[in-house]
């Protein structure tokens, strides 16, 4: 389709992906309504359906479901909407995609992955200088 980019703005967009397990399907609904409501209708979307976990530390999918939505970026507004969203994922034992987030804050990824203390021994003994580093890994207490 032609010009597709331009149905999102000039702001660009955001992509909020996460995952909650079997019987936190209805978390789906209340996403989107809340994401209505506040003016941010998603642009596209994707529902799957999630399978065993791999039982990494770091790792997104879960037996449940997931929500893929592209929204068209809005600044503060946006972002306070999916700081709500994010604690109500984190309650119903869910997590965001941390491939695809460009905003999550570290109270909401704790509560969704956990201490990971065994991951960040592990990271401590591999890379020892603190070489490698993202602005994600820093913004969520990852790396150095």
């Amino acid at each position: 389709m032609r010009d597709w980019n331009r149905a999102l703005g000039p702001r660009g967009f955001l992509q909020y992906q996460f995952a909650v397990p079997d019987g936190g399907h209805g978390l789906i609904a209340e996403v989107l309504t809340a994401l209505g409501a506040a003016g941010a209708a998603p642009f596209l979307g994707t529902v799957k359906r999630f399978g065993p976990a791999s039982g990494c530390p770091l790792s997104f999918p879960l037996p449940g479901w997931s929500l893929a939505v592209d929204l068209p970026s809005c600044g503060r507004r946006l972002h306070a909407v999916l700081d709500r969203l994010d604690r109500r994922v984190a309650d119903a034992g869910g997590r965001v995609y941390l491939a695809k987030d460009a905003r999550l804050g570290r109270l909401a990824f704790d509560a969704m992955y956990g201490p990971l203390t065994d991951w960040r021994a592990t990271r401590a003994r591999l890379d020892p200088a603190g070489t490698m580093r993202s602005d994600l890994g820093r913004r969520l207490g990852l790396c150095r």
